[in-house]
């Protein structure tokens, strides 16, 4: 099978949830790709070189043959488009309401907690570093991240919508700033960001940002 050519950029140190997110995708559906790593530090980002592969100069980039596209969000979907159940891994739930409550999450995800995503930054999940105990602020974000999670997983339920999606993934991660640091958070959630944490996509990345330039 002849596949396209697909880059994904990636912050240099391979921290960044969104990337993450993109690149357990690729994994998922078994596609061959190249990482190339973005000093984000001394503004890679900036140059006009890669302003002609990143619309909004960040990362994730994903360039597919030639077509460039930013944004972790517009990048899965459209490698859902690509490359559809049943040939290749769904990356959604193939029921059409539960499509749109992963859709519905991941949003919610990049839009919220951002006290939360500052003061438990994802150097906690992929450098082990710890922090100050959370502001009041921060606790506030963290306390409606677990209420939101709870009403979407009861007891024992490793996947949110029956079947692993993209969005067990995005949740792990914002979760895992909590359970890695040694925050407290409810044992059911606890045990299900463990759970994602050991799909083999996700062990592949957790390879990836260990690894320097």
């Amino acid at each position: 099978m002849q596949y396209p050519t697909i880059k994904l950029w990636s912050d240099a140190n391979c921290y960044s949830p969104w990337v993450m997110s993109v690149y357990v995708a690729l994994r998922e559906k078994a596609l061959p790709f190249t990482l190339q790593r973005v000093d984000l530090a001394h503004a890679a980002h900036r140059t006009e070189e890669y302003a002609a592969i990143s619309l909004t100069r960040r990362v994730p980039a994903l360039a597919l043959d030639s077509l460039c596209l930013s944004e972790s969000s517009a990048i899965i979907e459209y490698l859902e488009e690509c490359f559809p159940a049943p040939d290749y891994e769904r990356l959604y739930p193939h029921d059409r309401e539960k499509r749109a409550r992963a859709r519905e999450l991941q949003a919610w995800l990049r839009s919220d907690f951002m006290p939360l995503r500052q003061e438990r930054p994802t150097e906690v999940i992929f450098a082990g570093e710890k922090y100050s105990p959370l502001s009041e602020e921060a606790r506030q974000s963290a306390a409606k991240l677990i209420e939101g999670a709870q009403r979407l997983l009861s007891a024992g339920q490793q996947n949110l919508f029956g079947e692993w999606s993209i969005a067990d993934t995005d949740l792990a991660i914002m979760l895992n700033r909590l359970a890695l640091h040694g925050d407290e958070l409810p044992e059911n959630l606890a045990q299900y960001a463990w759970f994602q944490w050991q799909r083999a996509s996700v062990q592949l990345w957790l390879g990836e940002s260990v690894k320097k330039g």
